[in-house]
């Protein structure tokens, strides 16, 4: 649909434009070093009075917990004019993934209700002073789904072919000897 003064204006009194725009951004901690990714979280957040941070989504797995932010840029036509609080937020989101590095932050999609739920408990929890490691004793694990196989049909021959071949038929490449250098 093609916008114009009068669309946007309408679109306007409907509600649709004047609402805040969230990024989400989930950091992927192992559960070991979960404590560690909450406080740094926290202490980055910190350091940004004038964004809106949230804890929106909780949920985790055998290896790794899903702690998903949401971060509020302000309404749809401050971004769209790169307002001081959408400069704030942006620069909020890249510290984030600058600081945070390794808990592998990615863009995500607004969590599920489960997801919002846990959050919800996690925020309840630490407001009253337990460990935000208790509020997540009780988030249910979600199990890990298997890459479902690649059907053979898309499988060329080639490689087919390749992968039949015996490990003992596959030359090994050969060591260099003392003093020796092997071109690349």
């Amino acid at each position: 649909m093609q916008r114009n003064a009068h669309t946007a204006r309408a679109a306007a009194e409907r509600g649709g434009e004047t609402g805040s725009v969230v990024v989400h951004v989930q950091l992927r901690p192992r559960r070991g070093s979960t404590r560690r990714c909450l406080a740094a979280l926290a202490a980055l957040a910190a350091g940004h009075d004038g964004v809106g941070v949230t804890v929106t989504g909780l949920s985790k797995d055998d290896r790794v917990v899903r702690v998903t932010v949401g971060v509020d840029l302000g309404p749809r036509a401050g971004v769209a004019k790169f307002s001081p609080q959408a400069q704030a937020a942006y620069a909020f989101v890249s510290e984030l993934f600058t600081t945070l590095y390794d808990f592998m932050p990615v863009y995500t999609a607004e969590p599920g209700a489960a997801e919002r739920a846990a959050a919800a408990t996690l925020i309840e929890r630490a407001a009253g002073g337990s460990s935000a490691l208790d509020a997540l004793d009780a988030v249910p694990t979600t199990p890990v789904v298997a890459a479902s196989p690649v059907p053979a049909s898309t499988v060329p021959s080639s490689a087919v072919a390749a992968s039949a071949v015996p490990a003992s038929r596959v030359p090994l490449p050969r060591a260099a000897g003392p003093g020796e250098r092997i071109p690349a």
